[in-house]
């Protein structure tokens, strides 16, 4: 089976079951600060989790691309990637565990063809906060899965993503993969040959904030299921690089390099995933740069260029992304970016190229100087120059020196703090943070776009990212020139009138045509559903968005522009505040 029709067999399966296909949206998480990339397919469904009604109903289903770089180090294997696709299917508050096993159960069996005696699955164990999950194992059971086949898990819990919200205990499906063996009588999620191809999370409780797990208003089903990973156990492969989602690409490293994959698994893995995550984030609208997502995609492509290094390959990264493309056909956006984004692998290569010449000499010059490379110095090389300490490692090894890989350590564990520390801010409030202060700034941002085409007199700036955390907006828009002080200071007299006139903040579902008829913002390309949420404040701003909001604008303050600045070429930027 190919990943084409994996993916068809899954859509034509649920919408049997009464769900609704929904959009596969951006890498580029549109209404939440708290993390840099979509990083699984309930991602853009978190206002919908929380209680707001989905335009399309409550059964709902959709093939959702990710990037998860917490295993980025863990890439070379045969299983973890940065880039992948997920098979999704949620019930908004209709069915629940039954139903949902029950129908993970028969795509896997009745659709998939895979046979029961290779299944097992893993259920909640229980724990202080919350009972062992007997209503699952009861309906495993009943399906005919074996009470040996059944591990009981304290690790089978979900959530909350954040200090509260929806949380609740999950159920896991494995797959035998081993053909020279049978699968054994008991499962033990210890051995290898144990492969999990999808995860139901029951999303049962809220944890509120006084700690307390309480039984949610709304219960959710969310299941996950890895397109890869499922692709390489449907066709008995051991390694998921050699399904059809990598296979061209590792044929492209073969033939540019002469090597063979066989002798190169890892370095050929490395390359293979991280320019296809590279692709499709820089198909998503993001450049390489020294902060947030910018700083991912320049580390993938800096990586790629490493282990390109090991096989001889110069100037290379462009010829390799070439098969994602022809793989990936059905993502329309890709095809429409493919200039720019091969453009922009080039130009991060020759930069970084330049940088690594220059870091290798300045090593050669340590080297030379000392008999021991500091700990310092080498560290040095590998931040400010992008120099892996491997490549250190054979300067230094060429000229008879040493480096003090004790301080090295030190030095980098520093840093690895120090990015923690950072990050804590991006990701304290979890999956979504849907505060009081996150809500008001993100009507603010509504008045800002309308604000902004009245006084810079142009309807067709567009939105083109916003980032929201309780502290402040940063909105990024479509515009060719640096705003005057005069254009700020009257876009904020604006804005705060809006504010000022009590304006109540009304939302209507209707099809993305009606929306565009009645002269609602949004981009109309073929990324909405049957129906859409629109919010409307006063006659002021009619915009396509999935809240949250305020209920008037009398509650969102006085709101404040700290700062103008170019975001990017015809993008500038503005952070602003309210209190």
């Amino acid at each position: 089976m190919n990943r084409k029709e994996l993916i068809k067999k899954y859509i034509e399966f649920f919408k049997s079951k009464n769900h609704k296909e929904i959009q596969n949206s951006s890498l580029i998480p549109e209404n939440d600060p708290t993390v840099l990339f979509t990083t699984a397919g309930m991602h853009p469904l978190v206002p919908f989790l929380l209680g707001q009604p989905h335009p399309l109903g409550k059964r709902l289903c959709n093939v959702q691309r990710c990037i998860r770089t917490g295993d980025i180090d863990c890439v070379g294997d045969e299983t973890h990637h940065t880039f992948f696709e997920m098979l999704g299917n949620w019930s908004l508050g209709d069915y629940f565990k039954k139903e949902a096993i029950e129908f993970s159960f028969e795509f896997l069996t009745k659709v998939l063809k895979i046979k029961k005696d290779n299944l097992a699955v893993s259920v909640f164990s229980g724990n202080k906060n919350a009972k062992k999950d007997e209503e699952s194992i009861k309906v495993w059971k009943s399906l005919g899965i074996p009470k040996e086949r059944i591990a009981l898990l304290q690790d089978n819990w979900w959530g909350p993503a954040g200090k509260n919200g929806p949380c609740g205990p999950d159920t896991e499906m494995f797959y035998w993969k081993s053909k020279s063996e049978k699968a054994p009588k008991e499962f033990d999620p210890e051995n290898k040959n144990w492969v999990e191809i999808g995860n139901n999370v029951l999303m049962e409780f809220v944890k509120n904030e006084l700690g307390k797990f309480i039984s949610a208003k709304q219960k959710n089903i969310d299941f996950g299921g890895g397109v890869e990973r499922n692709l390489a156990v449907l066709n008995g492969l051991d390694d998921n690089y050699l399904t059809d989602c990598f296979l061209p690409i590792i044929k492209k490293i073969e033939k540019i390099s002469g090597k063979k994959y066989g002798e190169f698994k890892k370095e050929m893995r490395i390359i293979a995933d991280h320019i296809k995550a590279a692709v499709f984030i820089i198909a998503d609208g993001i450049i390489p740069s020294n902060t947030e997502q910018g700083y991912v995609l320049r580390k993938l492509i800096r990586r790629t260029i490493v282990q390109g290094r090991k096989l001889n390959l110069n100037h290379f990264v462009s010829k390799i992304a070439e098969p994602v493309f022809e793989i990936y056909d059905d993502y329309k956006h890709l095809q429409k970016n493919k200039n720019k984004i091969l453009e922009e692998l080039k130009k991060e290569e020759n930069k970084f190229l330049e940088t690594l010449d220059k870091g290798i000499e300045l090593a050669m010059k340590m080297a030379r100087k000392n008999m021991t490379l500091s700990g310092k110095d080498s560290f040095l090389l590998y931040q400010s120059y992008g120099i892996p300490p491997e490549v250190i490692d054979e300067i230094v090894e060429e000229i008879g020196s040493n480096i003090d890989k004790e301080e090295f350590q030190k030095e980098f564990q520093k840093h690895q703090e120090l990015s923690r520390t950072a990050s804590a801010g991006k990701f304290k409030s979890g999956l979504a943070d849907n505060s009081e202060a996150t809500t008001k700034l993100h009507t603010a941002t509504h008045l800002l776009l309308a604000a902004l085409k009245i006084i810079l007199k142009d309807e067709t700036i567009e939105q083109r990212g916003a980032n929201i955390t309780p502290e402040r907006l940063r909105f990024d828009f479509t515009f060719p020139r640096k705003l005057t002080e005069d254009e700020i200071k009257k876009i904020e007299e604006l804005v705060n009138a809006q504010i000022q006139k009590s304006c109540e903040v009304i939302r209507e579902e209707m099809s993305p045509q009606e929306a565009k008829t009645k002269g609602a913002c949004g981009i109309f390309d073929k990324k909405y559903g049957e129906k859409v949420s629109v919010y409307t404040i006063g006659n002021f701003s009619k915009e396509i968005c999935t809240g949250p909001h305020v209920k008037n604008t009398c509650e969102i303050g006085k709101f404040k522009i700290t700062k103008e600045e170019s975001s990017s070429s015809g993008i500038r930027r503005i952070k602003a505040i309210v209190n």
